[in-house]
């Protein structure tokens, strides 16, 4: 905790003393224009600005347990997801939205496993109710042995663009042209991304 006080008491006088870091962090007072909606899991593993390599004001952030996207709900059944990915499209009009899964991950490993989460009850709830079951996310009983859960994840990026789909903001601008939806899977041991391309059905190197 020490090293993040630090750096955050000089994080101010870095910027003061440059007058390119100045002008640039100047400008993000006159408001935001992601390029990207960028949706991936909490793991602290993670990080997207550092995968990308995008500074302030380019990435917009949704974090969930296990990169999950809630299916779409009326105003009548709100949630932070759904306001997050809403705002980001409608009045950011963000070009194109990624989902990364990644591997090693917690949660897909958790459900695929069919782990006991009994004592963490809010975590057990949010896995049942937005992450696929276990069937659907493993299609080889050895895949749930599979400490990295690639093949789960992988599919369960792709089951996550399609819950995107049905969010009417996404689906108009998809029928538009534009918007681009885009999933990803990072290796945290690694650090190589896969994208998913469409034409073969498969997550290839960048």
């Amino acid at each position: 905790m020490h090293s993040f006080i630090h750096h955050a008491r000089d994080f101010h006088s870095r910027i003061a003393t440059r007058d390119e870091e100045r002008e640039r962090f100047g400008k993000l007072a006159d408001g935001q224009s992601p390029e990207v909606l960028f949706i991936t899991c909490s793991d602290s593993r993670v990080v997207p600005s550092l995968i990308t390599g995008a500074g302030p004001g380019e990435l917009f952030e949704l974090r969930t347990a296990g990169n999950a996207v809630p299916h779409y709900g009326a105003a009548e059944r709100p949630s932070g997801e759904a306001a997050t990915i809403e705002y980001a499209v409608c009045v950011l009009q963000v070009p194109n939205i990624i989902v990364c899964g990644h591997s090693h991950c917690g949660a897909v490993g958790a459900r695929v496993r069919g782990d006991d989460l009994a004592a963490v009850p809010a975590v057990n709830g949010w896995l049942s109710s937005q992450l696929a079951e276990p069937s659907e996310l493993a299609l080889a009983t050895e895949e749930r042995d599979e400490p990295q859960v690639s093949a789960a994840v992988q599919r369960h990026v792709l089951a996550q663009l399609e819950r995107l789909r049905g969010y009417p903001c996404i689906a108009e601008r998809l029928d538009a042209g534009q918007l681009g939806l885009h999933g990803w899977f990072y290796a945290v041991d690694t650090g190589l991304v896969l994208g998913h391309q469409p034409s073969v059905d498969a997550f290839l190197p960048l």
